[in-house]
């Protein structure tokens, strides 16, 4: 990593050709410093050489405005620089998507229709509903596809996206969506809202032949009681003899680390190294909760709350804590299926305050195992199975679901002693620098 260098803001005016100060500058001088001070992560770019580059870019797009250049200018050449860093980690997010990341991390009660969308080809894809929720009693399911929200077309390069979607929840008015579902005509339906909690929880469901497999979608790791709440889920699944598990992170982007670290521990004592520029920490988890690490590094290898087979579900939305969840998972013995994942599992962030209300995302520790070898950034899957959205939206299959299921069918009929005997480990493809 190149020595850091940090270059004044009245020297890059004078050498860069930076406009006038304004609101846009101001965001720029507070995020280049930010950056040549604080970033602690795996990307090897000269990030002063790198604002240098965008100072006089950020000067060319506020030329017309001077001082007046407002804050939406400053933050896309924001975006264009931490692209060119290359740690995904590492972003900016506008005052609004700051108050989104407040709303789920510290659980506020906000206006919803209880639906969790993300953006596809064709529409938004309802990858969760709330239970007891406008929603669903509005007859909406998971995998149902919003073609229109409010008379304009949603999706991939349309009009209204997630983000959109959580606008119009806000506003606290009805949402008229055209709903299509596998196998049925489309239908146009009224979405109203209600005070919610901001989180998803996970939840579980059966599936595979005689429901005898527990499905827990696990949307989040942001809240203080995600792992909690993981816990709880895994236990019901227990208690109903379950003959294995499925934990669906197809759309988890990731949350607090003692979440994750400590979620991961329910199949096995889990110790995680962060290094930061000064120092370092080292911290565990065990029986699904957070512990000192002495208590993770002496544990016996065989405490886990569950013992079956399990398969984690995985793909490009799968991201930051969701992937350590999954290597620590995948290292006790599961099974990852889908896709290869984001690629930011091998560092932390904390989130800065920024002059226009919003946060910078900023890389601040490098993320090691037990053994301290670097986590990997992303997660290669061990069965290959993306997730098919015209199978899933034109005949309900679930490609990734599916195979899954063949796995986990084909593990249990392997166990002589389901109680006792954990499934041994799939060979590692877990893609680590």
């Amino acid at each position: 990593m190149p020595q850091l260098r940090r270059v004044p803001a009245l020297l890059l005016a004078l050498t860069c050709g930076l406009a006038a100060a304004s609101p846009a500058t101001d965001l720029f001088d507070t995020v280049t410093k930010a950056v040549q001070t604080g970033y602690y992560g795996w990307s090897t770019v000269d990030r002063v050489a790198l604002a240098q580059k965008y100072a006089p870019i950020l000067a060319e797009r506020c030329a017309a405005q001077a001082e007046a250049c407002d804050y939406g200018t400053g933050r896309a050449v924001i975006t264009d620089m931490l692209k060119e860093l290359g740690d995904a980690h590492t972003n900016v997010r506008d005052a609004e998507g700051a108050e989104r990341l407040a709303e789920v991390s510290q659980n506020k009660s906000v206006p919803r229709t209880g639906a969790r969308v993300s953006r596809v080809a064709g529409g938004l894809l309802v990858v969760s509903v709330m239970p007891n929720s406008p929603a669903e009693r509005a007859g909406v399911r998971r995998f149902d596809l919003l073609t229109s929200v409010n008379g304009q077309q949603a999706g991939t390069d349309q009009p209204v996206g997630s983000t959109e979607f959580v606008r119009l929840e806000r506003a606290n008015a009805p949402i008229t969506v055209t709903l299509h579902r596998a196998g049925s005509p489309d239908r146009d339906l009224i979405l109203t809202t209600q005070t919610l909690q901001a989180r998803d929880e996970p939840t579980l469901s059966w599936v595979g032949e005689g429901g005898r497999t527990a499905l827990i979608q696990y949307p989040t790791f942001l809240s203080s009681d995600s792992a909690e709440l993981f816990l709880a889920r895994v236990g019901e699944a227990k208690r109903a003899n379950a003959e294995a598990l499925i934990v669906d992170l197809r759309y988890n982007g990731g949350g607090s680390l003692n979440e994750c670290v400590a979620a991961s521990s329910v199949f096995g004592p889990t110790v995680y190294r962060a290094r930061f520029q000064r120092g370092g920490f080292t911290y565990g988890g065990l029986l699904g909760d957070e512990v000192l690490s002495p208590v993770a590094r002496m544990a016996r290898p065989d405490w886990r709350v569950w013992k079956q087979p399990v398969a984690l579900l995985v793909g490009p939305n799968t991201a930051s804590c969701a992937e350590v969840f999954a290597f620590y998972a995948h290292t006790a013995g599961a099974t990852t299926i889908g896709e290869v994942t984001r690629g930011v599992g091998n560092s932390g962030v904390n989130f800065q305050p920024l002059p226009d209300g919003g946060v910078l995302g900023l890389t601040i520790l490098k993320a090691f195992d037990a053994a301290d070898h670097p986590l990997p950034d992303h997660i290669k899957p061990d069965i290959v199975a993306p997730t098919d959205i015209a199978a899933l939206t034109s005949s309900g299959q679930d490609t990734t679901l599916d195979a899954a299921l063949d796995v986990l069918k084909t593990q249990v009929a392997g166990r002589t002693d389901p109680e006792n005997e954990p499934p041994a480990p799939p060979k590692q493809s877990l893609d680590g620098r």
